[in-house]
């Protein structure tokens, strides 16, 4: 039996994780081990959000040394996958610029809904098929060439998030492709840097490294590293599908006839296509067309997802009141449904000092009824959240023209059996719920594509199909679930006439 003993890390907006995965090659199968897991989240300081990037870079150490104290040199590769859209800068002695800034950060509203103004909306989007969000990349440049800020004067490199992990890991500066594609500025059909659009916001494009493909072997751990971390230089490092929903899809079970939710901190709805989908309905519709591992596009729409339960809950401990992510499902179960919505994706919603009051103000003002109680209050975000699933599968269905009949749920999310039961309700669609660490799992079979024992994604697959279970939930779709839809869309016309 051969076995080969992968390092993944796994570094979301919330939390993160170092998992080893032991892949057996002659059964096609593999096991995960969780070594290490630590708090992740946004820091505020004055106006600002950052990521507490030197901290974070200290978690992976520790679970590098962690995993190699147990494994020592089994271990084949290490990868890293992170959030999208976010950056740093490095400059002429490849040091940090500044801290990174977090994508919630209010300074990228004003920055896109100008650069909107000064480049149609048409043209970047034909160009990247990347739907318009104030927290993607593009923005956060425009903001920074607005502000003349003294970070960008400094800048001689250009990194994604996970990027940047990988440059500290190797002393290798390259940009994968699959987090690269959510800055915006990617070209959809060459995969290479659009620079014209850069150019016409007046920003260096001499700082942007080479785009690379998921999969490619960067190297060995540099000397610097392992001689701190007291680690050999056998084990090499592996760009997986770097961004974390790109890692996800690939563990992710996909039939032909299915649409994926990876969810976590957010929701991300879509189907896996061979090509671009980039038109101007698909541009309505705001989809985008992020890139996947294997020559596949990621086709999908960003929800927010479990963003709600955990600002809740932080509400909540403020308030004295510390209940479990279990304790509030139950809770959930129990209250009564159909009662009132809200707009998973409006925009006080993105970062709200208390997450409690803004649902509050948002049902006070759209003239709802208020929760009795904390139950209440979670099944109003759960049901929420499961209709806007459905009207973004609605729309998949008619840009694609095809007929989704199965949800696959992957990710943190994937634990919450109500958010699961609820979303095959109100859809009126089987669910299948797991993996839970599909990112992680995702990121390990891309480091094998790189290792050279996994050719393609339905070589991939089978490894998830021979080696992990899945939960299926039935509809119990009534007449009261297409009511309270009706209801749904009526308040988003409303809150999209609104906005207008």
């Amino acid at each position: 039996m051969e076995l080969i003993i992968i390092l993944a890390f796994d570094l979301g907006a919330s939390s993160g994780r170092a998992l080893i995965g032991k892949v057996n090659l002659d059964a096609k199968t593999l096991d995960v081990e969780e070594v290490y897991r630590f708090p992740n989240g946004p820091i505020r300081i004055g106006r600002h959000l950052y990521w507490d990037i030197p901290r974070l870079w200290n978690e992976v150490k520790e679970g590098i040394r962690l995993a190699y104290k147990k494994y020592g040199n089994k271990i084949a590769s290490i990868g890293v996958d992170t959030w999208g859209v976010d950056f740093a800068l490095l400059d002429n002695n490849g040091e940090l610029v500044g801290l990174p800034y977090c994508y919630r950060d209010s300074r990228r509203k004003e920055a896109y809904e100008e650069l909107l103004r000064v480049i149609p909306p048409e043209r970047i989007y034909m160009r990247t098929g990347i739907q318009f969000m104030p927290i993607n990349s593009l923005y956060q440049l425009y903001a920074m060439v607005k502000d003349r800020s003294s970070l960008l004067h400094a800048a001689r490199t250009f990194l994604m998030m996970p990027d940047l992990f990988n440059y500290w890991l190797t002393d290798v500066t390259s940009c994968e492709y699959t987090d690269a594609s959510t800055t915006q500025f990617l070209d959809a059909y060459t995969k290479k840097w659009a620079f014209d659009l850069l150019e016409e916001i007046n920003f260096p494009t001499n700082i942007f490294p080479e785009v690379i493909e998921a999969g490619t072997r960067l190297g060995p751990i540099s000397s610097e590293l392992a001689e701190e971390l007291s680690i050999s230089r056998t084990i090499d490092v592996i760009a997986p599908a770097t961004h974390d929903t790109a890692s996800a899809i690939v563990a992710t079970p996909i039939d032909e006839d299915s649409a994926y939710i990876s969810c976590g901190t957010w929701s991300l709805v879509g189907v896996e296509l061979d090509r671009p989908l980039i038109n101007r309905k698909a541009m309505e519709y705001n989809f985008t067309n992020e890139g996947g591992a294997l020559n596949t596009i990621r086709f999908l729409k960003n929800v927010q997802g479990m963003w709600f339960i955990e600002q809740i809950r932080a509400s909540l401990i403020r308030r004295g009141m510390n209940y479990s992510y279990q304790e509030l499902t139950e809770m959930a179960a129990k209250a009564s449904g159909f009662k009132s919505f809200i707009d998973p994706d409006d925009p006080r919603f993105l970062a709200p000092l208390d997450m409690i009051d803004e649902i509050m103000k948002y049902l006070e003002e759209s003239k709802q009824e208020k929760p009795s109680g904390i139950g209440e209050l979670i099944r109003i975000v759960l049901e929420s959240l499961a209709m806007k699933y459905r009207y973004v599968i609605e729309r998949i269905e008619d840009l694609t023209g095809k007929r989704i009949r199965k949800i696959n749920i992957v990710g943190g999310g994937s634990r919450n059996w109500l958010h699961n039961q609820l979303t095959a309700d109100f859809s009126d669609r089987i669910v299948v719920a797991g993996p839970e660490e599909a990112t992680s799992i995702g990121n390990i079979l891309i480091q094998l594509v790189g290792l050279g024992y996994i050719k393609s994604l339905k070589d991939a697959r089978e490894y998830v199909r021979n080696s992990l279970q899945i939960k299926i939930f039935q509809s119990n779709h009534t007449v009261k679930h297409d009511d309270a839809y009706t209801r749904f869309l009526d308040l988003l016309d409303r809150s999209t006439s609104k906005s207008k």
